[in-house]
């Protein structure tokens, strides 16, 4: 896939094209569905499939005080579109200056004139252009002028529309199982490891601590069953601990994972700080509590490594989430 890291990056003369527009957090169900369409489109017709977005998200720019996390960082969400057979990548620089254009100016800049688009697939809902004055019946008007067409794409899902907003409805319950059925895979975050205040070692369980720069949205506080992928493309059964652990007094909130049942040879070997690994979530055990002394807690936490496990190997292997 080539990935096109603003306007500037678009070759002078680029190939006619099928384009989709979105933000595609998430790179959910839905959002496969149209690159898919996209993908189908351009392949029939002998065109390249291009997918636009921005960076950063609109939203921000225009309520720059919404704190609302993104489900997946930039290169997470590169590598899925990449994924669907989408053929190029644009990332538009989104600005206040960028915003203030009208919906025809968007369209003659950046859909004719940058990706040359013979073939527009969105959305019935779609909106663009100043203060989003653009609709559908707009772009189909333009297809007209410009000599694009414009193909619709009918909302998809199944008991309700699949929408980025329904995965971070859940994940802020700490329903991870509800948003791997609309994202079509487990949940996942990424970072680097770091040292932490080494309190699971000393108590057992030893854990990976992901740094405060961690791609994609945590999940609510708690504990949870996953897996660990490293560098090398590993795979490790984990429990997760999101969030402060409310025993300990002045312990911010951080996503760090326990690797379980390790070969014994790499027990004392296993290090993992300083490098960026995934955390992928399978299923919450349990919410983040306060334990009445350290026994308790270690027997709760004994616990959640016999639960993890249960849980673990109870998923098939070609169901689990392929983060190469």
């Amino acid at each position: 896939m080539h990935y096109w890291d603003g306007l500037a990056a678009v070759p002078e003369e680029p190939e006619p094209s099928v384009v989709t527009i979105g933000n595609f957090d998430g790179v959910h169900r839905g959002h496969a569905q149209v690159l898919d369409q996209v993908v189908t489109a351009a392949r029939e017709a002998s065109l390249t499939s291009v997918a636009i977005t921005f960076d950063p998200h609109p939203r921000l720019v225009h309520r720059p005080n919404d704190l609302q996390e993104a489900i997946t960082g930039y290169a997470e969400k590169a590598r899925l579109i990449e994924q669907t057979g989408i053929d190029a990548l644009l990332v538009i620089h989104y600005t206040l200056e960028f915003a203030r254009q009208s919906p025809e100016e968007f369209v003659k800049n950046v859909i004719v004139d940058a990706v040359n688009a013979k073939a527009v697939v969105v959305g019935r809902d779609v909106r663009f252009g100043h203060r989003n004055a653009g609709d559908f019946d707009t772009m189909v008007a333009l297809g007209e002028k410009y000599g694009f067409s414009v193909i619709s794409v009918a909302d998809v899902g199944e008991d309700r529309r699949w929408s980025s907003t329904w995965i971070r409805e859940a994940l802020r319950d700490g329903d991870v199982r509800e948003a791997a059925s609309v994202l079509g895979r487990n949940h996942r975050v990424h970072g680097e490891v770091v040292h932490g205040l080494a309190r699971g070692r000393e108590l057992g369980f030893p854990t990976a601590n992901l740094s405060d720069e961690v791609q994609g949205m945590i999940p609510a506080d708690g504990v949870y069953a996953g897996w660990l992928h490293d560098e090398p493309g590993r795979r490790w059964p984990v429990a997760i601990s999101v969030g402060s652990n409310p025993t300990f007094e002045g312990v911010s909130r951080v996503v760090e994972a326990h690797v379980i049942d390790r070969p014994q040879e790499q027990v004392e070997d296993f290090d993992l700080y300083g490098q960026p690994v995934t955390v992928e979530f399978v299923e919450r055990l349990r919410g983040m509590v306060a334990f009445e002394g350290i026994p308790k807690l270690i027997d709760q936490m004994t616990h959640d490594v016999e639960q993890t496990r249960e849980i673990l190997a109870s998923v098939p292997a070609e169901t689990a989430a392929d983060v190469s």
